[in-house]
Formats: structure tokens, C-alpha cells, sequence
């Protein structure tokens, strides 16, 4: 893997959709729920949503549009033509609550939002109180092939009810502002590196959501680093993504729908990766050669009953990121497909891939290298430098870190160290072969009687008992040790007890690291894209 990338061939994310429906018109760029749009359909598409935000809603350079929709064609025809009108996406997660929502919108001074018409009634108790003037609502079915478009969007309003019911004076369908902006003439407007591409939202799993300025320059860079890390992966194969994280989450944004579009790939889309017994029957109609997951993804997915229905012979490059793949997932994962789960790093602030493990490597529990163009440095408190083996805050520079976060200067401050680095947060060493490893999120780390206990070390040993799912372990107080670890668990097997956890524990951790407590749960709280709040559980 060469030390560096060069400069590369598109100047912004504009420049490599652009090119990627030049090069590729009759390639099938996305499809889901059996609906397939090639690269040209994307690109008439596109032209018609960016003609509608700049001659209908005259939507000046620089402008944010917010994107508030899960896994459907909607989202690509929307980013696409919001890049092309000179705009900027505002990602949102579908889930978010009205307070959240607002928080969001007001920060960001978005002037318009496309939303799925499911959660518009979300937009509508916060509406009031924001920036946003023209609403774009579309239903699930909108881009789907007639009659399965009816009868999907039908079914979810009147027999599944899952579209409450909403009033926002003025909003127009996706479908309308396709209308309102076929045959319009685009003013092509001039982005590059400086301007921003992306206001991502960080997940907000450790305190405010804040809204990380991605430039064009970072994302285009990041791209290039990661083809470049993948290198001749794929051989002659266009690449077929599984497509399940959320787009409007960094890990797929970046890793799916760019990368992907950039070598002129299919990304399948999955709508609801939660129904996984959907999941599965879908992703078993592919010959798909790259997967990317999250540790919790990839052990509910392999307990699923359709599981043993999907092809994983083409399968070339499986990602694991968001959080640390635990070894007993990616243990069952190689034996029962066949294939080894790479781990990656990264966060938001770095677009966001930064290390990551090498195609031809097998697991072994490191985060990998640093990709090309990337420095890694492990600080002290203080911000030195440590020596190798040392443990302590992972840092990073490179093309990919970020701007700044947006009218946030004392966080971004407080984030970035003298030189470029960017302060991760997360605790990890460096081995003498410069491969990294990470230990825990900084703030998640618990004090026992002034020894550090690093969580995913817990889990990872607890989640290797028979009958148990998943578990998260946190520090509650306590009068003797300052805290004490206190273990959250799902369990498949009833038989599985406290005490088989805490004597499991007493044979593989140190005294200091054993949990005093267990608490079984039918499920653990998390992010969309399947990281535990450990947060939500100190709550």
C-alpha cells in the first residue's frame, strides 16, 4: 500500500458523480425493493431535483438542503441534485426526535428539508421554529415500478398506518419538484475543495450534536485514499455493495455511495436492515462483493433463520467499522461464510476513513494501518507524543480531517492540536509494526480504584459465552473503589445466569475488571447504525 495518494482526478464530490455518469450511463448504479436506476437514470433524475431547488426555489451557492430519509432511491437523486444546484446536504437521521430535529435544522440554517412523508409529522411540531421555507415530502414507494410504487405507499399509509398524520402548508412531493424541474435550464454554479460538500452531524453518542464541516477536498480525498487502500480487490468485477447502513451516516456515505460511484458500482440498498430476516432473502439475490457492517449487524444477521440462503462466494472485501468488531463475531463470521471482517477506524470528523486493515489480512483484532496520506500519532494528556506499545488519545492528520465544526469555534478548538491533528477521543496504542488498536472511547473508560477498565475488553470476553448475544458494561459509583463495572446483557438462553457471567468473568479478567453487577435486557439501546449507547445506559 503506497505511503501516499495522488492528487485526485475530481475536485469535488460535483466533479465524481459527474464523471460517473459520463463514463457509465448503462451501468445499474442503485436499486432496492426490486426497482434498479442506472447512472443515466441518476443523472436525468438528479438534473430535474437540482433545476427545482436553484429556478423554482432559487436556492443560491452555498445554501443547506436537509436529507431526512432512510436506505431509498430518493436519497441519491436528492444528494445528486443537490451537489449539481451548488447547495450543501444536511444528512438527518430519520429516527430523530422533534427536539433533536430542531436542533439540527436551526443549526444549520437549512432552507429546505426532503423528508419522508413517515416522520413529517416530526417536522411538523419544530417547523416553526427554523430556517426551513420549502418541504419536499416523498413516500417509500415514490421511485418504485408501477403498480408496486401504489400499492407500497398505499399499504404503509392506510393498512400499516405508519404515516401519522401531518400538516405543512406549501410542501410539494419528490415526484412534484421532479416535475417542476423537468426541462429546466441548470446555471452551473463553480465548487471546489474549499467549499463544503457536508454538514455531518456528529452521532452525539458523547455530549452535543455537532455539525462537522466536510469540505469537498475532504471527501473527495477520502475517497481516493480508500480506492487506492482497496487496490485491485475487486479485479475486473464492478463492484456490487450490500448496502445497509444509513447513507446519511459517514461509514456508508462514504464507503458505499461515494467509493462505490467513483468506479462506477451498484449499491443495493436496504431500507430496514432491522427486519433481518428481509435483509437476508434480499441480499441472497446478489452476487455481491462487498459488505459493510457493524459488529451488531453482523451477529444478528448470522442468527437469522434465511441467513444460510446468501452467497458469499463473491464476496471480497468485508468491512466492519462504527465501532470494534468483537473477536467471538468475527470468529463465527469467517467460519460460516468464509470470509474475514476488516476492521476500520474512523470518525465523522475524518470523512471518516483513517485506518484500517488490508484487504489480504485475516483478523486479528487491530484497527489495521493508517490509509494513504494519513499520519497517526498517540498523545499524552498533554498532548506529546508517546512512545510505541504506550497507551493513550489517538490522533490523526490528513486531507480527510475536517474543516472545522460549523459555528462551533471553541469545540473545534478544543478538538484540534497544533500542526492538524485532530484529537479522536479514543484511547489505543501503536505496535512496533505501526499497526494501531484501539482500547476504548476516552470518555466511556471507568476508574476502579485508579486502575483504567476499558469496556469493549469486557465485553468482548463476556459475548464469548454460550447464549449470550450482546452486552455493554459501564462504571457505576461506588463508596470503596470509586466505581465498580456493571454489565448489560441479551441473552439467547434463559439458562445463561448472573453468575455464570460473573464466574466466566472471575476465569479470563483481572479482580479490578470483573463486574459487581448484571442486568439482562431484551435488547440494548443504540444508534441507527448499531453502536451501543453506553451513555443511554449510565442514564
Amino acid at each position: 500500500m503506497p505511503e501516499n495518494v495522488p492528487e485526485p482526478p475530481f475536485r469535488s464530490v460535483l466533479q465524481l458523480i459527474e464523471r460517473s455518469f459520463a463514463e457509465y450511463p448503462d451501468r445499474p448504479a442503485y436499486t432496492n425493493m426490486g426497482k434498479t436506476i442506472s447512472y443515466a437514470d441518476l443523472d436525468r433524475l438528479s438534473m430535474q431535483f437540482a433545476c427545482y431547488l436553484q429556478q423554482t426555489l432559487k436556492l443560491t451557492r452555498g445554501e443547506r438542503v436537509a436529507i431526512m430519509l432512510p436506505n431509498i432511491l430518493q436519497y441519491p437523486v436528492a444528494m445528486c441534485g443537490i451537489f449539481r444546484a451548488g447547495l450543501v446536504v444536511v444528512n438527518v437521521n430519520p429516527m430523530y426526535t422533534a427536539r433533536e430535529l430542531k436542533h439540527q435544522l436551526k443549526d444549520s440554517g437549512a432552507r429546505c428539508i426532503v423528508i419522508l412523508e413517515n416522520f413529517a409529522h416530526t417536522l411538523e411540531k419544530v417547523i416553526a421554529d427554523t430556517n426551513v421555507e420549502a418541504v419536499v415530502t416523498t413516500g417509500v414507494g415514490d421511485l418504485l415500478k408501477w403498480p408496486k410504487s401504489l400499492l407500497t405507499n398505499f399499504a404503509l399509509r392506510h393498512v400499516k398506518k405508519a404515516v401519522p398524520p401531518y400538516k405543512l402548508p406549501n410542501r410539494v412531493t419528490f415526484n412534484q419538484a421532479l416535475k417542476l424541474g423537468t426541462g429546466g435550464s441548470l446555471k452551473p454554479v463553480d465548487i471546489g475543495y474549499a467549499d463544503i460538500a457536508y454538514l455531518q452531524y456528529t452521532g452525539g453518542t458523547t455530549g452535543v450534536s455537532k455539525g462537522a464541516m466536510l469540505s469537498h477536498r475532504n471527501m473527495v480525498h477520502n475517497v481516493q485514499q480508500t480506492i487506492t487502500w482497496s487496490a485491485d480487490a475487486y479485479g475486473d468485477d464492478p463492484i456490487i455493495a450490500i448496502t445497509a447502513l444509513p447513507l446519511y451516516h459517514i461509514f456508508s456515505l462514504q464507503g458505499n455511495c461515494l467509493t462505490v460511484m467513483a468506479q462506477g458500482g451498484l449499491n443495493v440498498l436496504i431500507s430496514n436492515p432491522r427486519d433481518f430476516e428481509g435483509f437476508a432473502k434480499e441480499i441472497a439475490k446478489f452476487k455481491f462483493n462487498l459488505f459493510t457492517g457493524v459488529n451488531t449487524m453482523f451477529a444478528s444477521l448470522m442468527h437469522t433463520p434465511s441467513f444460510g440462503q446468501i452467497d458469499f462466494s463473491h464476496l471480497r472485501v468485508c468491512i466492519g467499522g462504527g465501532t470494534a468488531v468483537q473477536p467471538a463475531v468475527a470468529k463465527e463470521w469467517k467460519e460460516k461464510t468464509g470470509n474475514t471482517i476488516l476492521q476500520g477506524y474512523g470518525l465523522t470528523e475524518t470523512s471518516p476513513a483513517a485506518i484500517v486493515c488490508r484487504p489480504d489480512e485475516e483478523y486479528t483484532g487491530t484497527i489495521g494501518l493508517p490509509i494513504p496520506s494519513t499520519e497517526v500519532m498517540i498523545a499524552s494528556d498533554e498532548g506529546g507524543a508517546l512512545q510505541i506499545g504506550e497507551i493513550g488519545e489517538i490522533c490523526i492528520r490528513g486531507p480527510q480531517v475536517m474543516e472545522g465544526y460549523w459555528h462551533r469555534p471553541e469545540d473545534t478548538a478544543d478538538t484540534m492540536l497544533p500542526g492538524g491533528w485532530l484529537k479522536t477521543g479514543d484511547v489505543g496504542r501503536m505496535d512496533e509494526k505501526g499497526y494501531l488498536w484501539i482500547e476504548d472511547r476516552k470518555k466511556d473508560m471507568i476508574l476502579v480504584s485508579g486502575f483504567n477498565v476499558y469496556p469493549n475488553e469486557i465485553e468482548n470476553v463476556i459475548v464469548e459465552i454460550d447464549g449470550i448475544l450482546e452486552a455493554a458494561a459501564i462504571g457505576i459509583p461506588d463508596e470503596r473503589s470509586g466505581e465498580a463495572v456493571k454489565v448489560f446483557a441479551v441473552r439467547t438462553d434463559e439458562a445463561v445466569t448472573e453468575q455464570t457471567i460473573i464466574d466466566y468473568c472471575r476465569e479470563h479478567l483481572t479482580g479490578y475488571k470483573r463486574p459487581r453487577s448484571v442486568e439482562f435486557r431484551d435488547e440494548l439501546p443504540k444508534t441507527n447504525v448499531g453502536k451501543i449507547l453506553r451513555r443511554a445506559l449510565r442514564e
